[in-house]
């Protein structure tokens, strides 16, 4: 193999890792999911920009921001196969599947293939914050 062979196959292969590096992951399980997340809290990032965190709490519920301040308390479970979460202002399931992959995790919407997945941010310099309720004067 000629030094140039190896240089684009190298040039490949970092890019398949860059762009998703999920083609050999599997869908994670409800049990390989909850192991991976209890008492973590992620931030997903969306086509190279922060999109939100999520805290994985006890008993599956969890605390979801788009890291604007403002937290939805909610639970998930799984169903099918996917991971499906439901937040405090939403009564309908959000259904995931979620695969692990030598950066993290890659979330994939379930039911809207254009959507772009989401995937776990690594080394992020920002804060899970939830401010208090609006408080009136």
């Amino acid at each position: 193999m000629t030094c140039l062979t190896k240089l684009i196959l190298r040039a490949a292969l970092t890019v398949c890792l860059l762009v998703g590096g999920t083609a050999n992951a599997e869908t994670m399980s409800a049990a390989e999911f909850d192991a991976y997340t209890k008492g973590k809290t992620l931030f997903f990032g969306q086509t190279g920009k922060p999109y939100g965190a999520e805290r994985y709490l006890e008993n599956r519920r969890v605390q979801w921001s788009f890291l604007d301040g403002i937290c939805k308390d909610g639970y998930w479970y799984e169903e099918a196969g996917e991971i499906c979460f439901v937040y405090e202002d939403k009564n309908t399931p959000q259904c995931w599947t979620f695969e692990k992959g030598p950066s993290g995790l890659t979330a994939r919407f379930s039911g809207d293939p254009q959507k772009v997945d989401l995937y776990e941010a690594q080394d992020t310099d920002q804060e899970m914050i939830c401010l208090g309720p609006d408080v009136g004067v």
